[in-house]
């Protein structure tokens, strides 16, 4: 039975992984990707144009 307790950790461990992969792919895309990228978009810019008064030359 040593070996079922020593095989418990990682097949826990790898089915936690699978469903934490599966959950990232399904999660990307859907109704939410353009709410998402224009967010990311606006940061991105708002990032830029603080940067670029400060830049001389």
């Amino acid at each position: 039975m040593d070996y079922v307790s020593a095989l418990v950790p990682p097949v826990v461990m790898a089915a936690l992984f699978t469903a934490l992969i599966v959950t990232i792919v399904k999660s990307q895309g859907g109704p939410n990707k353009a709410k998402e990228d224009a967010a990311v978009d606006a940061a991105i810019a708002r990032a830029e144009a603080a940067r670029q008064p400060g830049r001389e030359g």
